[in-house]
């Protein structure tokens, strides 16, 4: 018997059935990359917001005074 009959009859099966239905670490990865992007959206949200809130607070506290 050659070694690739021998995995494809005995070793890819075995291989299948152990990992081929678990979803779980899959759902892991999906839910892991959403947060992180996100996180990322978010990051940028608040620096892109933030330079023009500090701009706007400068000139309306100029103008008070």
């Amino acid at each position: 018997m050659d070694l690739i009959s021998y995995f494809q009859g005995t070793i890819a099966p075995y291989i299948r059935a152990r990992f081929g239905k678990d979803e779980r670490g899959a759902s892991l990865v999906e839910y892991a990359l959403l947060v992180a992007l996100i996180a990322v959206v978010c990051i940028v949200a608040v620096t892109l917001l933030g330079k023009n809130a500090s701009s706007k607070f400068s000139s309306v506290g100029s103008a008070v005074q």
